[in-house]
């Protein structure tokens, strides 16, 4: 029998697919938050063999008569707020519906527990991109934000609402600042499956060069995987309270280039610099302080950078191994 029941929007992307898998091994009910006017394909969960295993619920997380109707309807012990508008180059051509999406739909999911449901444990999805360029790293949680897109602003305003709803209700409403994490879930668009897809089609000679844009830039990436598992972790804590999420270690963009070219066998004089892709006002380098995280939730990352582009390598790898084989 189920012991707890949890509600996951953005269970369609790389984190709500491995937050799912985590609570099932939790004898978690788990229920998807699946929006009726857009198409969810739903991959990651069926590529990890648990898509029978989800509940649906339709339910437009910008729409609160949908949200309240939900939470009237149904009883959860834990929401896990984790779809948005995610890309940041996109919140560049449209901010207004970046704005939207990501602060609506987090004041929607707050207002309808506070109304109806203050015992539910509420997670929302923070984001490194709110602190910008700083002055000094690492980046812990009393570093100043300076979001430089409308995708940061609207994460430092969706992280605002959390806290003050936290401290006016006194609701268990909290944000995990999570900086990149990576796995073979990742959808496309996103720079390491352009950059993995980019060394097999230079492999396979489909294509003879690829254009980046900074590769000077620095990051802090960990494994998708292990970051759902602080996001449960936090849910888990006697009393609410925001970590950050990280590795503590920064990466250079043409190092994690390089690298996956070595692994693929390609060289690296494939690689163009464009400048139409460079960001205005890029954060040049990013790493957070993952000790409190360490101390209070006894969690931390245990795969590097490369570590990660390799598991993300090994399918596509063995796929083209196996293809070349088969045609000898």
């Amino acid at each position: 029998m189920k012991t707890r029941r949890a509600l996951i929007t953005g269970i369609s992307g790389q984190d709500g697919a491995y937050l799912a898998q985590y609570l099932l091994t939790r004898d978690y009910t788990v229920i998807g938050a699946i929006n009726p006017k857009r198409k969810s394909e739903l991959t990651g969960l069926k590529t990890l063999g648990i898509f029978s295993e989800i509940e649906q619920a339709k339910i437009d997380v910008t729409n609160a008569d949908e949200v309240h109707r939900f939470f009237r309807d149904n009883k959860v012990d834990e929401v896990y707020h984790l779809a948005a508008q995610s890309s940041v180059a996109a919140s560049f051509y449209n901010p207004a519906n970046t704005l939207q999406y990501n602060i609506i739909s987090v004041i929607n999911l707050l207002e309808s527990i506070r109304t109806l449901s203050q015992s539910v444990h509420f997670y929302n999805a923070s984001s490194s991109e709110m602190y910008g360029n700083v002055s000094s790293l690492p980046i812990t949680l009393s570093t100043p934000f300076n979001p430089l897109s409308s995708y940061a602003v609207s994460k430092v305003a969706a992280h605002q609402i959390v806290k003050s709803y936290r401290e006016s209700y006194g609701l268990f409403a909290v944000s995990g600042v999570l900086f990149n994490h990576e796995s073979p879930l990742r959808k496309h668009g996103f720079f390491t499956k352009k950059l993995i897809q980019a060394a097999l089609d230079l492999k396979a000679k489909k294509i003879e060069s690829v254009s980046f844009g900074n590769l000077n830039v620095k990051r802090d990436f960990g494994y998708a995987p292990e970051y759902v598992r602080a996001m449960w972790l936090m849910l888990q804590q006697e009393l609410p309270e925001d970590f950050i999420i990280c590795t503590g270690v920064s990466v250079s963009l043409r190092d994690l280039v390089e690298h996956v070219f070595k692994q693929v066998g390609v060289s690296p004089e494939a690689i163009k610099d464009d400048p139409s892709l460079h960001r205005k006002n890029d954060i040049i380098e990013n790493y957070g302080d993952p000790r409190d995280a360490l101390e209070k939730l006894g969690w931390k990352s245990s795969l590097d950078a490369f570590s990660i582009m390799n598991e993300m390598l090994d399918g596509p790898l063995k796929m083209t191994t196996s293809t070349e084989t088969d045609c000898d």
